[in-house]
């Protein structure tokens, strides 16, 4: 697990070089980023997603970025080439800003561990 302190720098951090990157200066917010997490782990590069596509796209970001911690387990691709996932362990009862934090960590991890805050 990430300290506090260095989750909020690496988060900050992340959320301003993501959103000078896709967002034209915009900020992103949290679900933004679970979305780029999404089509970046999909691998079919930017297109237009329908709306249904766009809530599977952050199902399959929420996967990935929890796989580590043993929630989910990648399962196979199908024949469109999208991921899936199965449940491995049921996810905790966590109030709002727990989940927040969850997400968050786990958003930094994803980065930290393609070397984005080298």
């Amino acid at each position: 697990m990430v300290k506090d302190s260095s989750l909020k720098e690496k988060w900050d951090f992340l959320v301003d070089k993501l959103s000078g990157q896709f967002a034209d200066g915009d900020t992103l917010n949290l679900d933004s980023i679970i979305y780029l997490i999404g089509v970046q782990e999909l691998g079919q590069g930017q297109r237009r997603f329908k709306k249904d596509d766009k809530v599977n796209l952050m199902h399959i970001a929420i996967c990935k970025l929890l796989e580590p911690y043993g929630y989910y387990e990648f399962e196979y691709f199908d024949e469109d080439g999208w991921p899936h996932y199965k449940v491995v362990t049921e996810l905790p009862n966590l109030k709002a800003g727990e989940q927040t934090v969850l997400m968050k960590e786990s958003i930094v991890h994803y980065f930290d561990t393609l070397g984005y805050f080298k």
